[in-house]
Order: C-alpha cells, then structure tokens, then sequence
C-alpha cells in the first residue's frame, strides 16, 4: 500500500483509533462523510455559480446515484 505517513506516525494514528468505542469511530465515520458530501457539493457549485442550490444538489444526486434516480427525484421535487 503507498502511503506517504510514515509508518511511526501510522502506527500511533491505527493505535489511537483502535482505543476508540465503536461509537467514537462511527461519529467519526459520519463527520468525514459529511465533509466529502459537503465539499463534493461546493465544487459543483463552484463549478456552476449560476445555478441554484436544488440544481446543485440534483447534480450531486446524479453524481453519487445515477441519473434515473436524480430524474425521479426532480419530478418529484416539480410536482410539490
């Protein structure tokens, strides 16, 4: 595996999260997923500064899920 840690450093960093609680590591878990979702988005949105943030968020879903399902989901969204 390539890594640019060193292996000192990666042995403390696996070590301090084997110290953690099952729930320690799932909050960290969903934090780190939430900053992917959330950066994931602003580059889109980077990347098209004109458009809302619902365009912004269905391309996000096409992205992440496909376009069948972004498709259902903006018919939905038209039809409230």
């Amino acid at each position: 595996m390539l890594s640019d840690t060193h292996p000192d450093a990666q042995r403390v960093q696996i070590e301090l999260l084997r110290a953690k609680t099952a729930s320690e590591r799932l909050g960290m878990a969903c934090r780190l997923s939430d900053l992917v979702v959330r950066m994931s988005r602003q580059a889109i949105a980077r990347q098209h500064p004109d458009w809302t943030t619902q365009e912004v968020n269905l391309a996000w879903v096409e992205n992440s899920y496909g376009p069948e399902l972004a498709e259902e989901l903006r018919q939905y969204l038209n039809a409230r």
